[in-house]
C-alpha cells in the first residue's frame, strides 16, 4: 500500500528591515537558498517595518538598529505588542551593550551581527522562528559576562545610553532633548553611572566604561 505524500513543512515568513538596499538583496538572496524561509515584505524604516509586520504577519523580521523615523528598537516594541505571533531578530553591525540590551530588553529573541557567517544566520533565523533565543557568540558571552558581575554593579541600558552620548560629548541639556528626558534625570543617571564605575566625573566614567568594553567607540 502506497504511503500518503507529506505535506511540505511551512516556511519561515521573513520580513527584512534595513534601510540598506544592497544589504537587503543580500539577505534576500541568502534566504533565498533555503527551502524552508521565504522574505514576505520589506522595509526601509522602524515606521514602515511596523506597518509591513501588521500587513504580512511574518514569524520573524530581521530588524537592523539604525533606521530613519523609528529605530530598531523602537519598532521591535511596537511590532511585538501589535504581532503577537511575530519574533524579531536583531541583525546589525553594533555590538556595544547598550545596543544588545536595549533589543534584548524590548523583546528581541535574538541578536545576530551582519558580519555573522551565513550558516550562523540560517540557524538563527529558524531558532528565533521557534521562540528559542539565537545570539552571536560575541554577544553571548557579553550578557553572561554582565550577568556574573552582578546586576546590582551592572549599568542599565538607559545608563549606557547616557553613558554613550558623554562619550561623543554631548551635553547634559542634548542628551535630555536626545532621549526625551529631563535633565535631572540625565544627571541622576550620570549619579548612578559613576557609582557603579567608582569613578567621580563624566571623564573617569568614560574611560573606566572602555577599558571595561562597556563602550566602543
Amino acid at each position: 500500500m502506497t504511503e500518503p505524500a507529506r505535506a511540505p513543512a511551512a516556511r519561515i515568513r521573513v520580513l527584512l528591515a534595513d534601510d540598506h538596499a544592497i544589504l537587503r538583496a543580500g539577505v534576500r538572496s541568502l534566504l533565498a537558498t533555503q527551502p524552508d524561509m521565504e522574505v514576505v515584505a520589506e522595509a526601509t524604516s522602524g515606521r514602515e517595518a511596523v506597518r509591513e509586520a501588521e500587513r504580512a504577519r511574518p514569524d520573524v523580521v530581521l530588524m537592523d538598529l539604525r533606521m530613519p523615523e523609528l529605530d530598531g528598537v523602537g519598532a521591535t516594541r511596537e511590532i511585538l505588542a501589535r504581532c503577537p505571533g511575530t519574533r524579531v531578530l536583531v541583525l546589525t553591525t553594533y555590538d556595544s551593550d547598550a545596543d544588545i540590551l536595549r533589543a534584548v530588553e524590548a523583546g528581541a529573541t535574538g541578536y545576530l551581527l551582519k558580519e555573522a557567517p551565513h550558516e550562523e544566520l540560517f540557524r538563527a533565523v529558524r531558532a528565533t522562528a521557534a521562540g528559542q533565543s539565537a545570539l552571536s557568540p560575541s554577544v553571548a558571552s557579553r550578557l553572561v559576562g554582565r550577568a556574573r558581575a552582578g546586576d546590582e554593579r551592572a549599568l542599565s541600558a538607559r545608563e549606557l545610553e547616557v553613558l554613550e552620548l558623554v562619550a561623543r560629548g554631548t551635553s547634559n541639556k542634548l542628551i535630555a532633548r536626545d532621549l526625551r528626558i529631563s535633565e535631572a534625570t540625565v544627571k541622576t543617571h550620570l549619579l548612578h553611572v559613576f557609582a557603579k564605575l567608582g569613578v567621580d566625573d563624566r571623564t573617569a566614567a568614560v574611560t573606566e566604561a572602555l577599558a571595561r568594553g562597556l563602550l566602543r567607540l
